[in-house]
């Protein structure tokens, strides 16, 4: 009697990266994750290859520069964050916290579209006609099928031709040609793989919808991001209702760019004019407050910086800051000290960045400076002042990027003042004033 050896091994693999390892251990030397490493069964089984004929290169030369229409949603803001609408063939990751809007925002997507397969792994048929039904969605091109076989879901796309493809989410499908479990990281790359092939040979453009782990990363391997065309993240602001639509990667289109939405009763609304949210109107003038302006992508966003300085009660004093660098805060602090000859060694420090944005450039150090020393001396910044400029280790003021756009931005609203870096090359813009600074020393004394 032979014996049966069998094909079947355990491995260790990493659900956040996919890296493998011949046994457990607490942290991945991939990505530095910590208990993420998971036992997982792998074939052994060794397959004979097929005859192998090659592939008949083509010619740049020969290759038309048509360019592939998109196809708009009718949603502005989902179409900016697109770069013009989607394209045909493109594989599309949305991903989220979980309840954030993120089915909400497919479902508007789909009545945009028209004719379009909404595949789910998580509902039934009945569940998603209750959202639309509360969402108020004329969803008659929509249709339905749940299911979490992605052979399945291929066949079914192929067969039915759609326009476009929804499906929710993909932590829920399985391949047969994995025999990890589902929503490992082997499942859910041979899954977004075999949906990336069927986008380029149909066609048919695919959104799959990703959850997002506490880290506020999708789950699943990091490949995931790397194998789709798009990623879009559904984001909160601190006061919950908005949300900011984030493009973190984009093969079609510049990344960076932003869509603003309210959730509402009857779904997410457009946010025509952001600045209503992010920057607050004061009935009087209020200390520690300085506006500036920031670009998301090609959009300008108006952004009201908030400080409160404190006498420090117990021992060393404290440094909070909400959507704005930490470590760039303090040395902020550090120039304002040693450059103005302010003394903040004995004051805690509190800064805000106002409707929930999260700050990522630098031209708004000098404003960040300036509220800071207007909350210390208590006297208020005039509204109609727009502040601009990055700060220095020696307290020198830095041209920033954009200016001309930033500052025409601007000029559509009420400022009528604006304080930035010295030779600034900027052309004259009717009803602004541009007074220009060379150091933090000079633009305090304007504001004092």
């Amino acid at each position: 009697m032979g014996i049966k050896i069998s094909t079947m091994k355990k491995i260790h693999e990493c659900s956040k990266c996919g890296a493998q390892f011949s046994k457990w251990q607490g942290r991945c030397n991939e990505c530095g994750s910590w208990g993420t490493i998971n036992q997982e069964p792998i074939n052994l089984e060794t397959k004979k290859d097929p005859a192998v004929s090659p592939d008949q290169p083509i010619n740049f030369d020969e290759i038309g520069l048509q360019e592939k229409e998109r196809i708009k949603i009718g949603l502005d803001e989902v179409d900016r964050v697109l770069g013009g609408g989607l394209v045909a063939g493109s594989l599309v990751l949305l991903g989220g916290d979980p309840g954030i809007g993120k089915s909400t925002l497919a479902l508007q997507i789909a009545q945009g579209i028209g004719d379009t397969l909404y595949i789910s792994g998580e509902e039934s048929a009945s569940q998603i006609k209750m959202r639309a039904d509360r969402l108020k969605s004329n969803l008659s091109g929509l249709k339905f099928i749940p299911q979490t076989s992605i052979e399945k879901i291929i066949a079914t796309i192929a067969n039915q031709k759609p326009k476009l493809a929804i499906i929710d989410s993909i932590q829920t499908i399985n391949s047969t040609d994995s025999s990890t479990g589902v929503g490992s990281a082997a499942q859910i790359t041979a899954c977004t793989s075999q949906l990336m092939e069927l986008a380029k040979k149909s066609g048919i453009p695919i959104i799959i919808i990703g959850h997002v782990t506490k880290e506020g990363f999708v789950a699943g391997p990091k490949t995931l991001e790397h194998l789709v065309d798009t990623v879009l993240y559904l984001e909160n602001d601190n006061r919950d209702f908005y949300k900011i639509l984030r493009g973190v990667k984009n093969r079609f289109g510049s990344t960076g760019e932003i869509g603003v939405f309210e959730m509402t009763e009857v779904g997410l609304k457009e946010v025509t004019n952001p600045t209503n949210v992010f920057v607050e109107t004061h009935s009087s003038p209020a200390s520690g407050t300085a506006i500036s302006i920031i670009m998301e992508g090609s959009r300008a966003f108006l952004v009201e910086i908030q400080a409160l300085t404190s006498k420090t009660s117990f021992g060393y004093p404290q440094r909070k800051s909400t959507g704005f660098d930490l470590n760039r805060l303090q040395m902020i602090i550090a120039v304002i000290s040693k450059m103005a000859k302010i003394n903040l060694s004995n004051h805690d420090i509190y800064l805000n960045v106002a409707g929930g944005l999260k700050i990522k450039e630098t031209a708004t150090d000098l404003a960040v400076c300036l509220a800071i020393v207007s909350a210390y001396l208590e006297k208020s910044i005039n509204q109609n002042i727009l502040i601009l400029g990055e700060v220095g280790l020696s307290g020198e003021i830095r041209i920033v990027s954009q200016l001309d756009r930033r500052i025409k931005e601007a000029s559509k609203l009420k400022f009528n003042k604006v304080i930035t870096a010295k030779n600034t090359n900027i052309k004259n813009i009717p009803n602004i004033e541009i007074i220009q600074v060379s150091n933090i020393a000079e633009a305090i004394r304007i504001i004092v």
